[in-house]
């Protein structure tokens, strides 16, 4: 049902507009489509997403992880998510994560443990197994099985291919404003949408990929640090993206500081990065809001959806199921949902 009490049938669809196709709003058309709303998406960018937030992505689906230091609101929306993942894109990895330390930062590593669910201890033996390029680097882990990951820049044309299965289109090198736009829309501009958002911030994360067939992974690698926990996600085709900054700056750029850190940090995981070949080192911006929690903002037939910060791959989904719950039978959200 929707907000007026009336079925949405494929006889009659009721129009919505999505505003962006990065990972919010290609969750977002996905789900509409697949409801039965005739689900039309502009994006800025071209097919290749450069311009997009979600091409700069880790793809880490760890709602157990991000516990740490997230409230619990993300872990309750990203376990929703790991389902809606599971259920639309089968093929999505879910391989868990693994998080390791070294013994001069042994401290940083119990606080992790003590902080997040859905682990257990695993030794070296069974690090070996998980993991046979980490036999005998480290005496200990934290194994989180349920978590997953996927690769942004492949997973976001494979759901742009499931939106127009569904029966949505997609407009590329098409800016929006909402304002300009009848019906329904759906605005998922991350940090463009500061016209609707003035609270909005952005905070950039770094990233580099490298690529060596001397190491292979099954799964994203945490390494405690004594700065921020550095992670090692595994790419096709050998490579691999090292990642871990949030820094408050909305620069593009990465530092020299932050490239020999996050390089050092990667040799000690495994000494065969130092022989890698360095493919692309770059940084995207991440839409927040002052307390970094996701946002939906209703104010009549305008949907905005934003705030997802670090976390955009995990919450997607579960936002776009709201934001359907909605649209069908009025549900509410209160932790989530804001209405004008």
């Amino acid at each position: 049902m929707n907000q007026q009490g009336k079925t949405v049938s494929q006889s009659n669809p009721q129009s919505v507009t999505v505003i962006g196709a990065g990972i919010a709003g290609s969750w977002h058309a996905l789900l509409l489509a697949k409801a039965g709303f005739a689900v039309k998406v502009h994006e800025r960018s071209t097919a290749a997403m450069t311009q997009a937030t979600s091409h700069w992505a880790g793809g880490m689906l760890a709602p157990y992880c991000e516990a740490e230091g997230s409230e619990p609101v993300i872990t309750r929306l990203g376990e929703r998510s790991l389902a809606l993942w599971r259920e639309q894109l089968p093929q999505t990895p879910f391989e868990g994560s693994l998080v390791i330390a070294h013994a001069r930062d042994r401290a940083d590593y119990e606080r992790f443990a003590r902080m997040t669910p859905n682990h257990r201890r695993v030794g070296a033996d069974e690090i070996n197994k998980l993991e046979p390029s980490l036999d005998g680097r480290f005496r200990e882990a934290l194994f989180f099985p349920d978590e997953g990951h996927v690769e942004p820049r492949r997973v976001l044309p494979q759901l742009h291919e499931r939106i127009r299965a569904a029966g949505g289109t997609i407009e590329f090198q098409s800016e929006q404003q909402s304002k300009d736009i009848d019906g329904i829309v759906i605005d998922c501009r991350g940090l463009a949408a500061r016209d609707h958002f003035p609270d909005l911030r952005g905070v950039k994360g770094e990233e580099i990929i490298i690529e060596t067939n001397e190491i292979e992974l099954a799964r994203p690698i945490r390494l405690m640090h004594p700065r921020w926990p550095l992670y090692v996600i595994p790419r096709e085709d050998n490579r691999f993206m090292i990642g871990a900054t949030s820094i408050e700056r909305e620069d593009s750029g990465v530092s020299v500081r932050s490239a020999l850190e996050i390089l050092s940090a990667a040799y000690t995981v495994h000494p065969a990065f130092a022989e890698a070949r360095i493919v692309e080192i770059g940084s995207g911006l991440r839409p927040a809001f002052p307390d970094n929690l996701p946002r939906i903002a209703i104010d009549g037939k305008h949907i905005a959806v934003n705030g997802l910060y670090r976390h955009g791959f995990l919450l997607a989904p579960a936002l776009a199921e709201l934001t359907l719950g909605y649209l069908q039978r009025g549900a509410i959200d209160n932790e989530v949902m804001q209405c004008a």
